[in-house]
């Protein structure tokens, strides 16, 4: 009965914190980009608050979204859940957190309110985006202890 007991989790160790926070995004991320398609439905894809043919007013929590911005969160959300698997995943997801969300601030910063902006972003998505991109920098930097095996020193 042991022997099942230990094969069955055989060679996973305990989630690491970065594995944890990178899962604990990815869940929330692909959560908020499934609801977001209850709020938004899948019409005028790429529309926005400011866009005079594309009016959409769309938002949840107070952050303005559309479809285009519901499959970005999805996208991410999967990403996480997938990298979560293992430190250097999650470490990977980090980045891609870091990179993409930072590129997504700055480009925000410049978008509001115009109508070229396709994901339809706000002050409050631009705060987020930021958070976030400093959120992935953590995941993929930050220290994280290992468990030495005392008997590896000893033959």
């Amino acid at each position: 009965m042991s022997a099942a007991r230990n094969s069955a989790g055989a060679g996973r160790g305990a989630m690491t914190w970065p594995q944890m926070l990178a899962l604990a995004f990815g869940a929330i991320y692909l959560l908020i980009g499934i609801i977001g398609f209850f709020i938004t439905g899948f019409g005028d894809f790429f529309g926005n608050e400011a866009g005079t043919p594309h009016h959409v007013d769309a938002n949840l929590l107070g952050f303005m979204i559309n479809p285009m911005h519901n499959v970005v969160h999805i996208l991410i959300g999967v990403a996480g859940l997938a990298l979560s698997r293992t430190l250097a995943g999650a470490r990977t997801y980090g980045w891609l957190l870091a990179v993409g969300y930072g590129a997504a601030f700055l480009y925000g910063v410049f978008a509001v309110g115009k109508e070229w902006d396709f994901l339809n972003l706000n002050w409050a998505d631009n705060i987020l985006h930021l958070v976030t991109a400093i959120v992935g920098v953590v995941i993929a930097v930050g220290p994280v202890r290992t468990a030495v095996d005392h008997r590896s020193g000893r033959l």
